[in-house]
């Protein structure tokens, strides 16, 4: 019955949009609209947006400042979705509410990009050494499986850059040169960017990175040799027990640890707390899950957020670079 309601719902906020996009081509200029693409998480919209140039209006779905975990379409993210030329997403494991979205869509009309399919995958584990129990739902078994924080990895968002880029150019072949062009920087800046985390954090006094939220960056960790041991598992909704936390102040205290991070979008209070109880610094790390409206505004990308995790990192790790 709830999605009798929200198919009547979404073809009313449709039929809604069509009908003001009728009267709007009346009354303003003869140019054509540029086509439409919705992405789920910011590290998708700031590559769609940098390879697409004017060519395409490049849309966020996630609302600024909202935490991704949380985050379940209205029946207006919904029509925004089906009147989209393309609609990119991570996958699966990291947006599980979009494989009913897509069942919905008129695939003639609407490109679906799974821009993480055909990218190794880490399990899901809670940075304890131990897997993370799962639900008997499927979807919250299928969510958890793996650790969703697939963009972390630089060379896996190469290739997310490829599948962007080449689903740009199927919905717009006359724009295929400028695409090509540009994503050919965007690659060679990820490249780079990679390139600086591996130098940055080759001469490191500690490699205990140890953090205070979900476990965000495993896909980083893994990459650069880190010991990464976070206060809960990989969706935000899973919060740190009691007995955690104390592993969390032995691990501090054992290995001499000097900073404790936090993440955006989510409460410092765990951070806070261990730092309390050791005496370590807390530092921020992103996982550009989403961005806060300011740093929408100010036009922050991708690698600038990632370079400014890596300070933090040299910071906390005590690296000599």
């Amino acid at each position: 019955m709830f999605h009798r309601v929200l198919l009547l719902l979404v073809t009313l906020a449709v039929s809604g949009l069509l009908f003001t996009g009728c009267r709007t081509q009346k009354t303003e200029s003869n140019q054509p609209a540029r086509p439409i693409v919705i992405t789920t998480l910011f590290p998708l919209y700031d590559f769609a947006r940098t390879i697409a140039g004017d060519r395409m209006e490049v849309q966020l779905l996630l609302p600024p400042g909202v935490e991704p975990h949380h985050f379940e379409p209205k029946p207006d993210d919904l029509a925004r979705i089906h009147r989209a030329a393309l609609f990119v997403y991570i996958g699966p494991f990291m947006e599980p509410w979009a494989d009913k979205v897509i069942q919905g869509v008129d695939r003639t009309k609407v490109r679906v990009v799974a821009a993480a399919s055909g990218v190794a995958l880490l399990p899901a584990v809670a940075h304890t050494g131990k897997e993370q129990h799962h639900h008997d739902h499927d979807h919250d078994h299928q969510a958890e499986a793996y650790d969703p924080h697939v963009w972390l990895d630089f060379p896996a968002d190469q290739a997310m850059v490829a599948k962007i880029l080449e689903a740009l150019i199927a919905a717009d072949p006359a724009g295929a040169e400028q695409y090509r062009r540009r994503a050919a920087e965007l690659t060679g800046q990820l490249t780079a960017l990679d390139a600086r985390y591996k130098a940055g954090l080759s001469s490191c006094g500690s490699r205990v990175l140890l953090h205070g939220g979900h476990a965000a960056f495993g896909y980083l960790a893994n990459r650069y040799n880190l010991n990464y041991q976070a206060a809960a598992g990989v969706t935000a909704e899973l919060e740190a027990t009691p007995r955690r936390l104390a592993e969390l102040v032995q691990q501090v205290r054992r290995y001499n640890v000097k900073a404790i991070y936090s993440e955006e979008l989510v409460s410092p209070r765990v951070a806070r707390t261990i730092a309390g109880e050791t005496g370590a610094t807390v530092l921020k790390l992103h996982g550009a899950h989403n961005v806060a409206k300011e740093d929408l505004e100010r036009g922050v990308t991708f690698i600038t957020l990632m370079d400014e995790n890596l300070k933090n990192l040299q910071v906390g790790l005590s690296c000599r670079n």
